[in-house]
């Protein structure tokens, strides 16, 4: 998983600066996500990865640093399924 790759995905869907996306940003506080913006990103990560994220795990996500975790733990299962 490319996380700069990830990082521009989320700055595209958001439609905030590439530099917002920091570890520690907030989606909801710092990078305006709402939660259909979270619903529709996690439509989008799964679609570009190849993944399923469950709607539990993606309300968990709160900072960018939870999501990209997530995703790095999703593509390693997918790889070894």
């Amino acid at each position: 998983m490319q996380v700069d790759t990830v990082r521009a995905l989320i700055a595209d869907h958001l439609a905030v600066g590439f530099d917002a996306v920091r570890d520690e940003a907030h989606f909801d506080t710092d990078l305006g996500a709402d939660s259909l913006d979270m619903i529709e990103l996690a439509m989008r990560l799964e679609e570009a990865l190849d993944i399923s994220i469950s709607d539990d795990e993606s309300e968990a996500c709160e900072t960018v640093r939870d999501a990209l975790d997530l995703l790095a733990t999703k593509v390693v299962e997918r790889k070894a399924a």
